[in-house]
C-alpha cells in the first residue's frame, strides 16, 4: 500500500524533474501554472506518474484546461493519484 506521504513526494519529485527544479522548491500547496509548468511538460509529468504507480490517468491533451483529473495544484494531484491507487487496487 502506497502512503499519501509516499504519492506526495513522488509527485514533487517527477514535477521538479520536469522543471529542473530541487525538490525542496516545490511545495505542497504549489500550482502547477504558477510553477511554470508547461503543457509538454504536463504530459510528460503525467506519463511519469503513471508510470510510477501503474495507474491510468485521464487526460485530455487536446484540452488540458479541462482535465478529468485535476492537475491545478500539487495536492489536488497527489488527491487525484490516490484515489485511482485505490480504484486499481479494487
Amino acid at each position: 500500500m502506497t502512503t499519501r506521504a509516499e504519492i506526495e513526494e513522488a509527485v514533487i519529485a517527477i514535477l521538479a524533474q520536469e522543471l529542473l527544479l530541487p525538490p525542496g522548491e516545490i511545495s505542497p500547496d504549489a500550482r502547477i501554472d504558477d510553477l511554470g509548468l508547461d503543457s509538454l511538460g504536463k504530459v510528460e509529468a503525467i506519463f511519469a506518474l503513471e508510470e510510477r504507480f501503474g495507474i491510468a490517468i485521464p487526460f485530455n491533451a487536446n484540452e488540458p484546461d479541462l482535465p478529468e483529473f485535476d492537475f491545478a495544484t500539487v495536492q489536488q494531484i497527489v488527491d487525484g493519484v490516490e484515489r485511482l491507487i485505490a480504484q486499481s487496487a479494487e
